[in-house]
């Protein structure tokens, strides 16, 4: 059974039809990327499994449960969790702090282990637990969003446009970050315009188009594709 499966899921804004009829589904242990233009459906898609948005037909079925029309909230009991678009820390908070918001809904006395294992995986946030968020640099805050999404230790990690607005040495770094929280058994669901570093790290992939999926497969064979190289990877 799939962690995740969407079934036929349509999404609207107002009279604009963003997802048409889109089916996919991620397995545990997987990252599964959705990559295509903007304005393809993908963070659209994100937010709609996230319960920030709802879908007008078709169902979201997460660890077999019906989650359709459940609150945002609610997910993240669940074992849901999100790194938004534009990372959205709080930005008047310390480190610790924003980290602490990550854990509203985990027992008090996880709390400090969680921090400790968040620190484990991004020691740059140790360093930096008394500053601000908005005092860190682009590359730090989307560490601290990150670590912030996985201090409720979720069952899939959603990430919308983890490299948005960094330097390339910063992609590289976030990259190779999502690959170590994949070896350590993260199962990530990946929205991404830099489809080279998303394809580079997916086990499968899904291309949008105008909110319809018109091609998957493996990261690696879509990433040898002379079509989508064409399309999305500016080659020949």
């Amino acid at each position: 059974m799939s962690l995740l499966k969407a079934e036929s899921i349509h999404v609207y804004y107002g009279n604009i039809h963003a997802v048409k009829d889109l089916s996919f589904h991620v397995d545990e242990g997987e990252i599964v990327t959705l990559i295509g233009a903007n304005g393809a459906g993908k963070s659209t898609t994100l937010n709609t499994i996230a319960g920030l948005l709802h879908c007008r037909s078709g169902q979201i079925l997460f660890r077999g449960e019906d989650i359709t029309h459940v609150p945002a909230g609610k997910l993240v009991r669940k074992g849901l969790a999100m790194v938004p678009e534009g990372r959205r820390i709080f930005l008047q908070l310390s480190v610790e702090e924003n980290l602490q918001m990550g854990a509203y809904c985990v027992d008090r006395r996880e709390v400090e282990t969680r921090l400790e294992e968040a620190y484990a995986l991004f020691p740059r946030l140790k360093e930096r637990r008394r500053q601000d968020g908005g005092t860190l640099s682009g590359g730090e805050q989307q560490m601290l969003a990150m670590a912030r999404a996985l201090m409720s230790h979720p069952g899939l990690l959603m990430l919308d446009e983890p490299s948005m607005g960094l330097a390339p040495i910063l992609v590289e770094q976030i990259f190779d970050m999502i690959r170590d929280l994949h070896q350590k058994g993260t199962t990530i669901l990946l929205v991404e315009q830099n489809a080279q570093a998303a394809l580079s790290v997916a086990d499968r992939a899904y291309v949008l188009e105008t909110g319809r999926i018109v091609t998957d497969g493996s990261g690696q064979a879509l990433l040898e594709s002379p079509e989508i190289r064409s399309a999305y990877l500016g080659g020949e």
